[in-house]
Formats: structure tokens, sequence, C-alpha cells
């Protein structure tokens, strides 16, 4: 199983680039967030072929979208939790297990609506492991997780996504949902292990980033994880492809 998350940094410019992409790394699961596009606006391109896809968007701001290979589940039926008011989150479950694409907020803006996010995402998360069900859920937390998942030229202890308070959410999250973060499980001491670079300064090229796009597993799942790189070389978005593979 390939589970992949994408923030695409609007979908209309990576309208070649995303169908090209999953053509050929062929995810099981694709999440994609911040598509930036109503669903009149998604080009006809991005319909991968042998996938039912799903658009969530309301314009030129935020959006998410998933993915789901014909081969992997033929009916699937997506739908959203009662605390998604900016589409940022959809979710489908296939057999005993929900497969969630998210986008936190960046809290630039409004800082606690952030915060009040994650409070409801937690909620969600754990309500899933309560239910007895496996929950996969991806996509861009805008929280670097330690200090290790930012560059030291990029630590910022006042930062907004590298504040203890959001840091401890982080955690309560994951511990929960009973969820395992599978990149960092797999990679434990990996100092340049980063899925966002700011646009300037070749910061990508130097690898000079932050890791805030994530893929959360139960843990049952996440022992079956063998890989989850996160590809740099992927795409013109800030961010990269992370693509988890279990066995």
């Amino acid at each position: 199983m390939k589970i992949a998350t994408w923030n695409v940094n609007g979908i209309r410019a990576r309208h070649e680039q995303f169908p090209q992409w999953a053509g050929e790394a062929k995810p099981d699961v694709i999440c994609l967030q911040e598509i930036k596009a109503k669903l009149d606006q998604i080009p006809q391109s991005c319909a991968v072929e042998g996938y039912t896809c799903y658009w969530h968007g309301a314009g030129g701001y935020s959006g998410v979208a998933m993915h789901v290979r014909r081969d992997f589940a033929e009916n699937v039926t997506f739908t959203h939790p009662e605390f998604d008011h900016e589409t940022r989150i959809v979710e489908a479950q296939i057999e005993d297990t929900v497969f969630t694409s998210v986008y936190v907020p960046n809290g630039g803006k409004d800082f606690d609506a952030k915060i009040a996010f994650i409070h409801a995402l937690t909620g969600y998360a754990a309500g899933i492991r309560a239910r007895g069900l496996k929950l996969v859920l991806c996509g861009d937390m805008n929280i670097a997780r330690a200090d290790i998942d930012v560059h030291p030229k990029e630590r910022k202890p006042r930062a907004i996504g590298q504040l203890p308070e959001e840091r401890d959410l982080f955690e309560k999250l994951l511990i929960e949902g009973g969820l395992v973060d599978v990149g960092r499980m797999l990679y434990p001491n990996d100092d340049g292990y980063f899925s966002w670079w700011a646009p300037w300064r070749q910061m990508r090229e130097r690898n000079i980033g932050w890791r805030l796009d994530y893929v959360l597993a139960s843990s049952q799942l996440a022992m079956r994880a063998t890989s989850c790189p996160s590809y740099r070389e992927v795409g013109t978005s800030d961010h990269a492809p992370v693509v988890a593979t279990f066995e």
C-alpha cells in the first residue's frame, strides 16, 4: 500500500506536473492540499486515469483533494467532518481504514483559529480510534514537530509553526489519536528530512527547509511502513510530495 500527500500550492499551476507524477508514482491514495480552485476550475488533465478523483475547494485559497486508485478500492464515498469550515479536510473510509487529507491553517493571520482546528482534529482522530478503525492522516500540518524538523538556519523559537504550544498539541494529536509519525519513525536521526522550503535564495536547492507535511498512521499500520521519503526534486510547488509505503 502506497499513500502520498502533496501540498501543490495551486493545482492550476501544477496541472501538468501533478498527473505526470501521479502516473509515474502510482500511489494507492493521493492526498492533496492547497488546491486553490473551485470544482469548475480544475483542469481536465488533473483527472488522473485509473483513479476516483474528488476535489474540495472554494477558489483561490485552501482546498483539499483525494484520489483513490480504482484497483485499490472501487466504490469510495468522500465525506467531511463537521469542523471543516474552509475546505480543509476530506475523508474516505475503505474497509476498516479512514484516509484523510488535511490542510491545517497556517496561523499567521488567525492563530486562535489554527489552535481550534488542531483541537478539533485531535478529537476527530480520537473518535476514529474509539470506533475501532485505523486512520491514515496525511497533509500539511503547518507545524514543524521538533527542532530536527527545521534547518538550523531557519530555527526561530517565536516563529509560528515552531511554537511550543503548537508542538505540544501535535504530540497530543499523536497520543490521543493513537498515531505514529511514519517519516520520523523510519528516519529518526535524519536532520535533512524536510518538505517545505521558502521560495527564495535557492533554499530548496540548498535544502534549507522545514518539515510540515506528514503521513500519520495508526500504530498497527505504521509498524508495516517501509519507506516515507520526501521528494524534493519533484515539481515546482514550495512543498514536496511525501510518499509512505506499507507492506
